[in-house]
């Protein structure tokens, strides 16, 4: 046993520390295993929570809000925007240095679908490296019918007014979960959509026919229904444009309407719609650059007013959800507020959780510099804004995990099997034929192409010539413009019997005035908002479809040559 007393030798110096030890720090050693494992426990919890970390939404948010410095937090109520089909240098340096909230998707960036795919998965990549691996909302205008920044290879459908004029609340739960799918497949997670503003100015061009119709009770029904199918598609729905921009000719792009409606107007009408989804528990709602002067909110913008949001969206109406601001660089936002950074700094203040921004501002821009400092001198203001960065991270725990939700890195594989979706094709045009509304001229059809003669098909749109010629074959094409005047329109006009004309806009129906006098067999043919074709003397015939979609043109000649009834109510 000869190793022994060596052994013992080597332990001996370790005696010696722990006795000096314990006559410095007896409490130390005194102390017992439980409180020794305790400050193990302390010491495992300084790591950073995760957003893929285990609890539930309200648990994980608040400690990861805990966690993050002011910038993170204020960071997280940003959603920018970039210009171009890549991302930009400066989008990224957002998200990496800043791991701002999340990002918007505009036309301009949708060129070609598989590449906005793959800019997704990029954009996801980084923000998923920040500290807290928190995913980006990533959101688009995807609303259906006139409305549709996402082009490429995506379905393009007959729209809202043509559920309106359908009006099944199915045909607003599938036409929400085929967007949706098509938008999941992209990694886009968040629509802007449904729009439920009503259609109550008829010559307003800004919303028209991106509205279920005019009855506020109606629009609440389809909108609560659409948001339900784009939820079943794992998509937040959000609906717009609170408190109602129907009422209005105005664009708030560039000018900030004033709409003379009271609060009474405003609660039993534009209002009904928000009321309903606010019970059905909507995810998120777009406040609007509008103005009531009329009401307690007076010049502002309601989207910048708290009275609009916090006193009557959130506590008289009981909305618990999001509110994003649309884009803070339209005019509607800025000539209120005089710069886009107190604009932003308003827009907090009066409760949106998220400040939408079309363009990428610079790094040090005021936008980013001014709410920085304000957290730093307003107490107030820094409460708001970690309390909408709460909201927004609560959001993302519950719509961006799980099986269900959307992937943060698309499949470019799946995005080529699915779009336009397989199944959605089918359905859009049985939504299209249901939506076809008769305007004028209920002895005029059906219109055979032996009784409808030479057939004259004057358009500006390639899908109504080709299926009218489908349904006309002897139909001769004409794109009507004004720079080819009248004289050149009465000559193709005097060559037929029947002129079919095609007409988006009220200034569109002009040219018919040239034609009057011909005795011709003239039926307009109205895409978009239903034109007023019936109160003209010499029109014969007139149906809505609502889109210039291709599933719109099949069902309108469908409809003319007797194929399916006109089923549509005009809204």
């Amino acid at each position: 046993m000869l190793p022994m007393p060596a052994a013992r030798f080597q332990f001996f110096p370790m005696l010696r520390v722990l006795i000096i030890l314990a006559l410095i720090f007896p409490a130390w050693l005194s102390a017992p295993a439980g409180a020794q494992a305790a400050s193990a426990q302390a010491g495992a919890q300084a790591v950073a929570p995760s957003f893929a970390g285990a609890g539930d939404p309200d648990t994980l948010a608040r400690a990861i809000l805990d966690d993050m410095s002011d910038e993170e937090a204020l960071a997280q109520t940003f959603m920018l925007g970039w210009v171009g089909a890549e991302p930009s240098p400066l989008i990224m340096d957002w998200i990496r240095q800043r791991n701002i909230g999340g990002v918007k998707i505009f036309g301009w960036n949708t060129a070609d679908t598989r590449s906005l795919a793959q800019t997704v998965g990029a954009l996801q990549t980084a923000a998923l490296e920040g500290p807290h691996g928190i995913p980006l909302f990533v959101a688009t205008d995807q609303e259906g019918g006139l409305v549709r920044h996402i082009k490429g290879a995506t379905s393009e459908t007959p729209g809202n007014m043509a559920i309106g004029a359908s009006g099944y609340p199915r045909d607003a739960y599938l036409s929400g979960y085929y967007i949706g799918r098509e938008l999941a497949v992209l990694g886009v997670n968040m629509n802007f959509a449904p729009a439920v503003d009503l259609f109550t100015n008829r010559d307003s061009t800004v919303i028209g026919p991106r509205a279920f119709g005019s009855s506020p009770v109606e629009a609440g029904i389809l909108g609560a229904a659409f948001a339900r199918g784009q939820a079943a598609a794992g998509i937040i729905a959000t609906a717009k444009h609170y408190p109602g921009h129907g009422d209005t000719d105005l664009d708030s792009h560039g000018i900030l309407p004033r709409i003379s409606a009271s609060f009474e107007e405003l609660w039993n009408r534009e209002l009904v719609p928000y009321r309903l989804l606010a019970r059905e528990g909507v995810p998120a709602v777009m406040s609007g650059h509008l103005a009531f002067p009329n009401t307690l909110a007076a010049s502002d913008p309601a989207s910048l007013s708290s009275w609009f949001l916090h006193d009557l969206l959130r506590e008289q109406i009981g909305f618990r959800g999001l509110i994003i601001t649309d884009d803070l660089m339209m005019n509607g936002a800025t000539m209120s507020a005089g710069s886009v950074s107190r604009a932003a700094k308003q827009a907090l203040m009066a409760g949106n959780d998220i400040i939408m921004f079309s363009k990428t501002p610079g790094l040090l821009d005021p936008v980013w510099t001014s709410l920085t400092a304000a957290m730093q001198e307003e107490p107030g203001f820094r409460e708001r804004v970690r309390d909408a960065a709460l909201r927004a991270l609560k959001t993302k725990l519950t719509w961006l995990r799980g099986d269900k939700a959307v992937p943060y890195i698309p499949d470019l594989a799946k995005v080529a099997a699915g779009l336009p979706d397989p199944e959605g094709g089918a359905f859009f045009l049985d939504l299209a034929a249901r939506s076809v509304s008769l305007i004028a001229g209920e002895g005029v059809f059906p219109l055979d192409p032996e009784t409808a003669g030479r057939v004259l098909l004057a358009g500006q749109y390639e899908d109504f010539f080709t299926i009218g010629r489908r349904a006309y074959p002897q139909g001769v094409p004409y794109w009507y413009s004004i720079a080819r005047g009248e004289a050149d329109f009465r000559y193709f006009a005097r060559q037929s019997d029947t002129i079919i004309f095609c007409a988006a806009q009220p200034e569109d129906l002009e040219p018919l005035g040239y034609i009057r006098d011909m005795g011709k067999r003239v039926i307009v043919f109205s895409v978009l908002s239903p034109l007023e074709a019936g109160d003209i003397p010499w029109v014969d015939g007139a149906l809505a479809v609502y889109s210039y979609s291709r599933e719109s043109f099949i069902a309108g000649f469908s409809a003319i040559l007797g194929r399916i009834p006109f089923q549509g109510k005009l809204p």
